[in-house]
């Protein structure tokens, strides 16, 4: 029987040696892929609603979803090390507050968004970081030979199907607080630009009773607005679901225009988009955009991460406070006020200037 001795005490690395923490550290990271596919394959297994309020072993879990019983414990051993699910000491597995977020079908459920921010596609892109980053220009039409939005809508409908349910969630989840933010005191008609579904219109709509809403989006995405905006829905009455593209015109006739993480898109397309506000609005309009910025705060991990997927897919970036406050101001519209939403969202109310004599 071989024994092994008992430690004697830590052995000093040679001067220079990295430290074994930063090291483990600097690998963890350069396998950090394996967190997002672990995630993937837990909504896509149903984990978070097999398990429900009792602990559960990897065993009765694999027999739930249909899985090889010592993978799908080395997957959730995986996942505790994240805090996404628990271990006992007995070897059951329990929810943490992370993993029910995995559920399906919950009011704050994240699941959707999970698979859109790991799709099968995004992993080639990645890949090809240091090109983008050479160049300043997104990868994916060399990759893919569309852009982002015309592949994922021609090629990619299941994609394009997971696309449209992660807005929702994530409109869901926000829509509230920036409704309850948003300053639209004495505005009589409220257009959300590129607003997805509706939910943030349709709270601002319920917060505000005096308002009324234009949802502005693609035709098809406008087929699926929230029930409360529809024909027949208790705000169907104060709403217009106007189809269109931003990049061409806006609505006319309205008090405050709202863009909700719309803008990350390349700032050349940006500047369009604010200059056809510009055209269109009447003087004195609120143009109130809401975006997750790359400056210092609790949500600066998450946007930069999503500021290098966008310069992957479209050209595109998440901005500092400072750029897109530059960024509006350098469109002709008047930046007013800048402040935080939220821990991860900032808010910019900016106002149409009236034109300069003899220019209208």
């Amino acid at each position: 029987m071989t024994t092994v001795p008992a430690p004697t005490g830590e052995t000093p690395a040679p001067p220079g040696t990295p430290a074994e923490p930063q090291v483990l550290g600097l690998l963890e990271r350069a396998l950090s892929t394996s967190c997002a596919a672990s995630l993937r394959a837990a909504v896509k297994l149903g984990l978070a609603d097999a398990l429900g309020t009792a602990p559960a072993t990897a065993g009765d879990l694999a027999a739930a979803v249909g899985a090889d019983p010592d993978a799908l414990r080395r997957l959730l051993r995986a996942l505790t090390c994240h805090q996404v699910f628990t271990e006992d000491a007995a070897g059951r597995f329990a929810h943490t507050d992370v993993s029910r977020l995995l559920r399906t079908g919950t009011p704050d459920s994240l699941d959707q968004l999970v698979l859109w921010m790991t799709e099968p596609w995004t992993w080639e892109l990645w890949g090809r970081l240091d090109e983008s980053v050479r160049t300043g220009e997104d990868v994916f039409v060399d990759l893919y030979g569309q852009e982002f939005f015309e592949q994922v809508h021609t090629a990619w409908p299941q994609s394009a199907e997971v696309f449209d349910r992660a807005m929702t969630q994530a409109s869901r989840q926000s829509a509230r607080a920036v409704a309850a933010a948003l300053p639209l005191d004495g505005a009589r008609v409220v257009a959300d630009i590129g607003g997805g579904q509706g939910f943030l219109l349709a709270s601002l709509l319920e917060h505000h009773p005096g308002l009324r809403g234009i949802l502005f989006d693609r035709p098809d995405v406008l087929a699926g607005a929230d029930a409360r905006l529809r024909e027949g829905g208790p705000l169907a009455g104060r709403t217009r679901l106007l189809p269109g593209d931003c990049r061409e015109e806006v609505p006319d006739g309205v008090d405050a225009y709202v863009f909700k993480n719309v803008l990350g898109m390349n700032d050349e397309d940006a500047a369009v988009v604010l200059g056809t506000v510009l055209r269109t609005a009447r003087p004195g309009a609120r143009v109130i955009i809401v975006e997750n910025l790359v400056d210092d705060g609790p949500g600066q991990a998450f946007s930069t991460a999503m500021d290098l997927r966008m310069l992957l897919t479209v050209g595109g970036r998440k901005h500092t406070l400072r750029g897109l406050c530059e960024l509006v101001t350098r469109s002709g519209l008047t930046v007013r006020q800048a402040r935080p939403v939220d821990s991860y969202q900032h808010m910019i109310e900016a106002t149409v200037p009236a034109p300069a004599a003899g220019t209208r």
